[in-house]
Order: structure tokens, then sequence, then C-alpha cells
């Protein structure tokens, strides 16, 4: 992933020309703190005069033409189009085949996901928490974007990593229950719990969809907090997006 204007990053993947994707930090925007400073979430308490700002921000370090199709996420597999957006639809992914309002996912610790097609005709975005990911929305986005998995490329963006993902033994036994080879996602913790991959657990999955071209971000959003938000560190912190559309 290489930087581009202050607070975004560009993914590192063969997408094909026609596809544009960028991944924001915390730095460049207006919020104050806990928010500080380029909170991109309205539902987490920061001020929305702020947000709004920080989305008009993006939307001119990005020139795009349109508002994101901004989701109310809630750790399902719902996938909607950005041609059905209407006021924050309750999904955790999203996807497009034409060019129009980029699909965008939110996190500050999960991960999140982009797609495309080597020929550049579809994108999609999913928001994968473990909730997500046990639940199956990599799957249900693979499926919603219509064409063989083979033709298509992921990305995997920041999320918290595996040596500061602390989870129960019910975590473990959600993945290992559908995938016994998940195993290698969770090591042992001094806790006593388990310290979980998502993007171990995310390449399984996508590799088991016939996904063949995954490449992936290495940051951890836990470990940096001059970059990312991170609600495990933090409790209350702002949200960064991740985005990818089409354009003419």
């Amino acid at each position: 992933m290489r930087c581009a204007e202050p607070g975004l990053l560009v993914p590192a993947w063969p997408a094909p020309a026609g596809v544009r994707s960028i991944s924001t930090t915390r730095a460049g925007g207006v919020s104050r703190p806990p928010f500080d400073d380029f909170n991109l979430g309205l539902n987490n308490g920061d001020d929305p005069k702020a947000v709004i700002h920080n989305r008009r921000l993006l939307r001119q370090r990005l020139g795009l033409p349109r508002e994101p199709c901004w989701l109310h996420q809630v750790h399902g597999i719902r996938v909607v189009e950005t041609s059905c957006c209407g006021d924050q639809p309750a999904a955790d992914a999203v996807v497009a085949f034409a060019p129009g309002p980029p699909c965008v996912v939110m996190t500050a610790d999960c991960l999140p996901v982009l797609f495309c097609d080597h020929a550049g005709t579809r994108v999609g975005a999913a928001h994968a928490g473990w909730r997500g990911l046990a639940g199956g929305v990599l799957e249900a986005t693979v499926e919603a974007l219509g064409c063989p998995p083979g033709e298509l490329m992921a990305w995997l963006g920041p999320c918290i990593g595996p040596g500061a993902f602390e989870v129960g033994d019910e975590v473990r036994a959600a993945f290992l229950q559908q995938d016994p080879g998940a195993h290698d996602a969770f090591a042992p913790s001094s806790t006593g719990r388990w310290l979980a991959d998502l993007r171990m657990l995310a390449r399984r999955r996508l590799s088991a969809c016939g996904l063949r071209s995954i490449q992936a971000e290495t940051a951890c959003t836990f470990s940096d907090a001059r970059r990312f938000y991170s609600f495990r560190r933090d409790g209350e912190t702002g949200r960064m997006a991740t985005l990818i559309w089409l354009v003419d």
C-alpha cells in the first residue's frame, strides 16, 4: 500500500484501469479527540458537522462526482447494490456494476475487503469482523458479484493484527465447525484465550470460494495509533473508510 493524499492509502493490487480504490487513515480531517482527525463515521459520538465536513473533504480529494454508498453496518451478511442505496441501508457489503456511487465500508479493527473482476466490470466492498466472516459475508459478496470466482480478485485492508486480536473459545469454535483447517489461524494467548488472524481466516474462505488472486495489507490497526483508529485499543474512536468504484 502506498501513500496518496494526506489520510489516504492506495491499495497495492493488480486492479484494472477502470477500477479505483482507496483506504483512509485517521489523518487529514477536522474531528476533535478522541475522534481526531479524519473520522468518517456518523454513529459513534462525533460531532455530525465534523463528520459531514470530513466526508466532503473525502469527496474533494478523490474527485468523486457522487456521494459514496454509506451503509448502516450490523455485522451481518446482507449485500446491497449501489443502485439501490437509499438512506444508509442495513448491510455489511455493497457491489456495483457500473460507474456511480463508490462502494464503501467503515472499520476500526474489522477487516475491509475489496473485490473487482479482472475485466473491470464489477466491484464490491465487504465489512468483515469475526461475526461477518463466520456468517459468510465474503461468500455472499462473491455470489452477489455474479461472475465465476476465478475471475475475481480481492484486497484485504488494514485490520487488527494476529498479535492483538484476542478472542474466546466460542469464536474459534465458530470457525472450526465450518473449516477444521482454520485452527492455524488461532494461537494460544497468555491469558488462556486465543489470538485470531482475521486475514488468514478471510484468505481461507476466499480461496475456498475459488478466488486465486488475493492481496493483503499487513498493517495492524491496534498497534499503529498514529495512523489508524482501533475500537479494541481506544473504545470511543472514529472510523476509517475503504472505497472502490468504477470509472468510465
